[in-house]
Formats: structure tokens, sequence, C-alpha cells
């Protein structure tokens, strides 16, 4: 497995990832046994499967209800995601934790740049308030690389955060403000900063705490609170050990072993072309040691280019079709 993790971060062109994308399919449908029941279920001949566009994707979901594994290695950790009482968390074992470290270091670095001379300011209080968190565990690995002193958390205090940012803009420091996005707009609403050169990237998700808004509105309403021409984004979640980034306009684009597709929203069994809304599947080859073709419950546009913008997500009454197995 070590040879395909290694072709996996290795990928350059399309070609690489579609034999990369065959192989671990080939591996995870003989050794992850949920995913390997559902394709029996689907009807569908493994050997058949030739191309990356005829690999099914098994529902997300299957991480609430399953422990979707393809090694016998022990379980090193496990990432859970939130959830309010009496829901079903995902979760999501992890048996080697290296895998996910070389995937978001390679990532950020390809995005953005080695963390070392940055400085990371997390205002992340409701990831912090619970266990299990992936994006913690990325963040943490990230303000440790970092060699600016004034790196880390910020919880609910506020005027600490607004008075290091003045000193690391004073300063030109190279700074990047990582958000769930409730907090952020907390935090503008409080305080108003003009830092140009401020990395702002939100995280998605008001987890409960504000009325969703439209992407528009909320990147008016930070971009105007922080004093920036855009607002970045994050796209991850705890079933992939992979993200894809956005530097503005929630575009998002996806590292060299991660891909997006669309699928029918009425038959998620057919993908659709570029430039339609659909159901976001992804192929996260991250994934080797669990299952790397992903159905999510997230509504999406991809472009021509392979990026992609998330438009809205399913309610669990529209999931048509993906519910073989679930208990």
């Amino acid at each position: 497995m070590k040879d395909l993790t290694r072709q996996i971060f290795s990928i350059e062109t399309k070609e690489q990832f579609e034999k990369a994308s065959l192989e671990v399919f080939k591996h995870q449908a003989k050794n992850c046994s949920v995913y390997c029941e559902y394709i029996s279920h689907l009807r569908i001949k493994p050997e058949e499967i030739s191309s990356s566009d005829r690999i099914p994707y098994l529902p997300i979901s299957f991480f609430k209800s399953h422990e979707v594994l393809s090694s016998a290695d022990e379980t090193e950790i496990i990432f859970s995601s939130s959830g309010t009482t009496g829901m079903l968390q995902s979760r999501h074992l992890v048996t080697d934790v290296k895998v996910y470290e070389q995937s978001f270091n390679l990532a950020f670095e390809q995005f953005y740049s080695k963390p070392e001379q940055t400085c990371f300011l997390a205002l992340l209080p409701s990831y912090l308030e619970r266990d299990g968190s992936s994006l913690i565990y990325m963040v943490d690995a990230l303000l440790k690389q970092s060699k600016h002193k004034d790196s880390g958390y910020f919880l609910h205090n506020h005027d600490d955060l607004f008075q290091k940012l003045k000193e690391l803009q004073a300063s030109g420091q190279k700074t990047i403000l990582i958000g769930v996005t409730y907090a952020l707009l907390d935090f503008v609403e409080q305080y108003k900063i003009d830092f140009p050169e401020l990395i702002v990237m939100e995280t998605g998700g008001m987890k409960g705490k504000r009325k969703e808004m439209v992407r528009e509105e909320l990147h008016e309403i930070l971009q105007n609170g922080f004093g920036v021409s855009a607002i970045h984004s994050e796209y991850g979640m705890t079933e992939l050990l992979s993200q894809a980034y956005s530097y503005g306009n929630g575009v998002f684009n996806c590292p060299p072993w991660m891909k997006i597709n669309l699928r029918d929203t009425n038959d998620p069994l057919s993908l659709i072309a570029n430039n339609k809304t659909g159901g976001i599947n992804v192929i996260d080859l991250a994934n080797i040691n669990s299952c790397s073709f992903i159905a999510t419950q997230d509504l999406g546009r991809v472009f021509e280019d392979g990026s992609f913008e998330v438009l809205g997500r399913f309610d669990n009454a529209d999931i048509r079709g993906c519910n073989l197995l679930v208990n």
C-alpha cells in the first residue's frame, strides 16, 4: 500500500489520476466490506469497471451506520462529525494518520505556501469545544509548523483577536485567519479592521448558531468587516482526508488526488455533464484506507476546468436510491 500511497501523492496528470483511481477502486472493492456489499447490491462486477466514470459512489451516510475500512491495520484515530443531541455522528476510522498529514500539508503548500513563515489565527469555537474534529487536527499541525510566536487559537476573546490583527498588520506579517462562519460574523459585528493583506478563510456552516445566509451576502459582510477583497473558503468534511480551497467567489479547486463529479438528483447512479446542477460525488484518493468514492449530500456545479461550487444541500427526503444496506 505504501507504493500506491506514494503514487497517489505524485499525481500530476489526468492519466495518472485515472490509473490510480482504478487501482484504488479494485483494492477497496475487495477489502472494504461495506463497499463490497453495496457494490454487490447494485449488481456491479468490479472486474468490469474500466473507467473511473463507472465507479460507484458509496453514500456518505454509511459513515454513520458502518465502519468504513479497507485496511486490516489498527485504527490510529477516529474523526467524528459535529451533531446535535440524538443525531448519529459520522465516524471516519483512520488507520494511518500520516496519510492525512501528507494530504493536508501538500495541499496547503500547493494552494498557499509552506506554513513556517505564516501566522495562523484560528477562530473555531464550536470545533474546539468537542472532540474528534479533523479540522482541528489539521489546524493544530499548521500552528505547530508555523514559526510565528503569535499563531494560536481564539475562542470567544474577540478583543484579543482584534488587537492581534492590528499588531500583525502593522508589522507586515503574512497572516491567515481560519474561522467558522458564525464566529467570523460575530467578530465583524463588534469590530471592523482594514487589513487588505489578510487571508480570511471561512470553514463554512453556522453550526445552528445563526440563520443560514447566501454566500454572496455572507462574503460581502466579511469583506467589509475585515477590509479584504475576497473571502477564501475550505471544502472538507469528516469523511474526507483531503480539502479543496477557494480563493474567493465560492469557486473551489481540488488537489491533484481529489476530483468532483456530479450525479443526477433523480438517478443517483448516473453522472451528469459539467455546468449543470447535481449531487456532489467526491473521489478522494487520500481515503485509501477507508473509501475513496463518496456520494455527499451537497448540491453543486462543476466547471470545465474541474473547479466547482457548492450550491446547497439535499433534504434527507430528497436522497433517493442511496439507502441500500443502511440500518
